[in-house]
């Protein structure tokens, strides 16, 4: 019985101090980045304007995302200054959950159905079934697949001098917080970033 209760609090100890050290969380990103600037890269303070395609004009989670651009550009020594702009900023976001089949353990869109088809033979005979499965029949908790980019043009050129992308499957539900570390991981190296696909790590509080 002592033995027992002992075993009960060290667990209950145990679970009390992981609770209190699981204040922050991981965003993972694979990153890839492009740099093409002439002749040298922007000095830090140079300042920026946003651009917005045709489709963002309208859009009112833009506003929203530019806000948390303009934070992760000036951590990188940029700032947000459209009347003394040498710099246009094209920034977008999307964002795809996604469900893990207990059958094949794929992730597939959410609201999309599996198809299942299966055959067999025997006895002189042969047989075809077919079978539908929904998401939320044979799926386990979603993750989330987001992907942000950012392409910087010299307005005095127009030309195209920077370009990265960061795609990150994560089972955080809140949007905002894992956008701004994955636009963090997207500017690491910023202006002159590794070459080829990478795997940026950023920490962000619970």
């Amino acid at each position: 019985m002592y033995r027992a209760l002992k075993a009960i609090i060290f667990a209950a100890t145990l679970v009390g101090l992981l609770g209190g050290c699981a204040s922050s969380r991981v965003v993972g990103s694979e990153v890839n980045s492009f740099a093409r600037w002439a002749p040298t890269p922007p000095a830090p303070g140079s300042g920026y304007r946003f651009e917005r395609l045709p489709s963002q004009q309208a859009d009112i989670s833009q506003a929203r995302l530019e806000g948390l651009a303009q934070a992760a550009l000036a951590r990188v020594g940029l700032q947000h200054n459209p009347q003394a702009a040498s710099l246009s900023v094209q920034v977008s976001a999307s964002s795809q959950p996604m469900l893990r089949s207990r059958w094949d353990g794929g992730y597939y869109p959410y609201g999309n159905p599996n198809i299942f088809i299966g055959g067999g033979s025997g006895g002189g005979g042969a047989n075809v079934g077919f079978s539908f499965g929904f998401p939320l029949g044979g799926m386990e908790t979603p993750i989330y697949r987001r992907e942000v980019s950012i392409v910087m043009r010299e307005l005095r050129s127009n030309v195209a001098v920077y370009e990265t992308r960061a795609v990150s499957e994560e089972p955080w539900l809140d949007t905002d917080p894992v956008l701004s570390a994955m636009l963090d991981a997207a500017l690491r190296g910023f202006p002159v970033p590794p070459a080829g696909p990478r795997r940026v790590s950023v920490e962000i509080p619970r």
